[in-house]
């Protein structure tokens, strides 16, 4: 009887539906440990589509509270949050635990530059849900040292980027900036390297490229997860949600970039 076919069995499993996709081997999917960096629109969106495709151990970083512009973006926020002043990651730790009891997720209230040296060896993937290019430097940077795939996201209105750094075969985020990112740097940081009194003006964002680009995020660590990097995107991979359009543009080692010195 044990072989018998039971109308609805393939319901009572969670991941009945993953399971039917061949290529994605949920045990190590499972086993995999995420480091998100960012609980902000990108970053809620990312947590919910790891926890749904089955990533069980996250710790996410963010040291801002949230405000009543987030709550358009955010699906893990709610008005009485704003309010409170919470912290972006505990709230999104705390909501999306609820969506799979064997989940596991760690808050941490804090900048990415204040997280241990060793913290980043506890990783095997870590994403980048940031809006300002100094944190995504450190993340990458300290990702790349560790040899632990970074996969960055950024967007802009109707446009959003998504990189998959995986070292030491990819060119890094570092060497993917231009002259006006660094001119970002500069007004931030004095000659010392002090930081000083920059503020980063804000930038226009709506829901659907968010959502498509957290989607890009983590469909590629389903890849890694599973044991199939290679078939990542390999350089940026960029969406234009105007025209419906999107397109991948090499990105090649920087000479010059301190993360590839011999």
């Amino acid at each position: 009887m044990s072989d018998a076919l039971i109308p609805g069995k393939e319901d009572t499993d969670r991941f009945d539906r993953t399971r039917r996709i061949g290529w994605i081997d949920l045990d190590s999917v499972h086993r995999t440990r995420c480091l998100v960096i960012g609980a902000g629109a990108l970053g809620n969106e990312v947590m919910k589509n790891l926890v749904l495709s089955g990533f069980r151990t996250l710790v996410l970083v963010d040291m801002d509270h949230i405000v009543l512009s987030n709550l358009n973006r955010c699906l893990f926020f709610r008005e009485g949050d704003s309010k409170r002043k919470e912290m972006k990651a505990v709230v999104v730790a705390e909501k999306a635990m609820m969506l799979d009891p064997e989940v596991n997720i760690e808050s941490r209230t804090c900048r990415v530059e204040e997280l241990a040296e060793d913290t980043w060896g506890e990783f095997d993937i870590v994403f980048g849900c940031l809006d300002n290019i100094s944190a995504r430097l450190h993340a990458n940077s300290h990702s790349y040292h560790k040899c632990i795939p970074y996969i960055d996201g950024g967007t802009n209105g109707m446009t959003g980027k998504v990189q998959v750094v995986i070292p030491p075969r990819t060119p890094c985020f570092q060497c993917g900036l231009n002259r006006s990112h660094y001119r970002v740097l500069e007004k931030r940081f004095s000659c010392t390297g002090r930081e000083v009194s920059y503020f980063e003006p804000k930038m226009p964002a709506e829901i659907t490229t968010t959502s498509v680009i957290a989607a890009i995020q983590v469909r590629e660590a389903l890849k890694i997860a599973s044991g199939l990097g290679e078939k990542c995107v390999r350089h940026a991979f960029y969406y234009n949600g105007m025209n419906g359009m999107s397109e991948e543009l090499e990105i090649s080692f920087d000479p010059d970039c301190p993360l590839h010195q011999p």
